[in-house]
């Protein structure tokens, strides 16, 4: 468990660390960076550093925390990557559900991994999992509809981070929207319009959208206002 930055969640668990680049948003992948400076560190759990590796020890930490959060499940890697066995995956979601007083938030960019085992029926959906998928761009947009044909019961979009216009985006079945730039040295630039755009769909579909950064060589300095405003909707679910 740890605390985290990341404006649409509260912490992190990561029963699977490390992953490999699919598409253009992992270019500069920062969970890759930092595990290796925790390599470097001599963390033991990233001692292979971002090599595809299972935690089972690490599961049963939801059942030691006793106030309700919202978690980001696998900050660190890629619940849907090819080499984690789909038993493994069942471990998590069962771990989920035993534990509904929390939130669980499940990001992928592997929609067509996540389709296929929900079409096999070796899904279950707590209500308490909210399962995303990563779309930066209009060559990822086909992930929606992945998504949508899956029958989680909260899904949403990251758009994070956003590297060109997402245009008459279908957002029926969706319930939320997460945006963001890139940020690190070599971010590459996110444009207003871009952004814009995204939230009038949202607007339009009434579905909630939160704008997480705009990212760049300081993202702290770039902020998160838009069009005079922090936007921060969220899903409002039982």
């Amino acid at each position: 468990m740890a605390q985290s930055h990341i404006e649409w969640t509260e912490m992190t668990w990561n029963p699977v660390t490390g992953c490999d680049k699919v598409s253009d948003g992992c270019r500069y992948c920062y969970a890759e960076s930092f595990a290796r400076r925790l390599q470097a560190m001599g963390n033991d759990k990233y001692r292979d550093g971002f090599k595809l590796t299972l935690h089972p020890g690490v599961l049963q930490e939801p059942f030691r925390w006793k106030k309700p959060r919202v978690v980001f499940v696998n900050s660190m890697s890629d619940l849907f990557h090819k080499d984690v066995p789909v038993d493994y995956i069942r471990d998590v979601f069962e771990v989920m559900r035993q534990n509904p007083q929390h939130v669980f938030q499940v990001l992928t960019k592997r929609a067509d991994v996540l389709r296929y085992y929900d079409s096999e029926d070796q899904l279950f959906w707590p209500h308490n999992v909210w399962m995303g998928v990563s779309v930066e761009n209009a060559r990822n947009i086909d992930r929606i509809d992945l998504l949508r044909q899956t029958r989680a019961k909260v899904k949403f979009l990251s758009c994070e981070p956003l590297l060109g216009p997402l245009s008459s985006m279908n957002l029926d079945g969706i319930d939320w929207v997460i945006v963001g730039g890139e940020s690190g040295r070599r971010a590459r630039t996110i444009d207003p319009e871009w952004v814009q755009e995204i939230r009038e769909q949202c607007l339009a579909a009434n579905v909630p959208f939160f704008f997480k950064q705009w990212g760049g060589t300081n993202k702290k300095k770039s902020g998160r206002i838009l069009d005079g405003r922090v936007w921060d909707q969220t899903p409002v679910f039982p």
